[in-house]
């Protein structure tokens, strides 16, 4: 049986090259199998920035300077679980056009494609990204919240989504 993931707090970081976007497929937890951007849980000493250059680091190489990420989302998921409980898991997501590195497949994210932004592959990607992925990768600065059915399968509703003029640091 399939174990639920619960996680509270997390970032993910979506590398931009001109009008492509670097995706890999996550291989395991929450969005395996899945198009993803790079990213994972917060952890204890860290904040949203130093999480996500980490994460990146670890999961594809690249190496990310805080002065070049982008803040450009908060995603509150709503996730049921399979008892029929809820939590929230606060993802902070960021752009970052400069980085340095060598681009690897690591065992977590397999397969780094550079994707046209006006051609993503939605159908291999988490239901609600195709909601609010084009207001990401268009820059707008927004607030989101996503309703996730057990094991984040299918959208148990509308995602709301807002443009906002400033988005929290945590």
């Amino acid at each position: 049986m399939e174990t639920e993931k619960i996680l509270f707090n997390a970032t993910v970081c979506l590398p931009i090259k001109g009008d492509k976007v670097l995706l890999a497929i996550k291989t395991r937890k929450i969005g395996a199998g899945c198009w993803n951007g790079y990213g994972g849980g917060i952890e204890e000493g860290e904040n949203p920035k130093t999480s996500v250059i980490r994460e990146l680091k670890e999961e594809s190489g690249l190496i990310a300077s805080i002065d070049d990420l982008e803040k450009i989302a908060v995603v509150d998921f709503h996730n049921e679980k399979s008892d029929g409980s809820t939590y929230i898991c606060r993802v902070h997501f960021f752009l970052l056009e400069n980085w340095t590195g060598e681009l690897i497949e690591t065992e977590e994210m397999i397969t780094p494609t550079f994707f046209s932004i006006n051609n993503l592959p939605f159908d291999k990607m988490m239901p609600a990204d195709r909601e609010y992925f084009p207001f990401i990768l268009n820059k707008k600065k927004i607030y989101v919240k996503s309703y996730y059915s057990p094991f984040q399968k299918e959208l148990k509703g509308k995602v709301e989504i807002e443009e906002v003029e400033e988005l929290p640091e945590n």
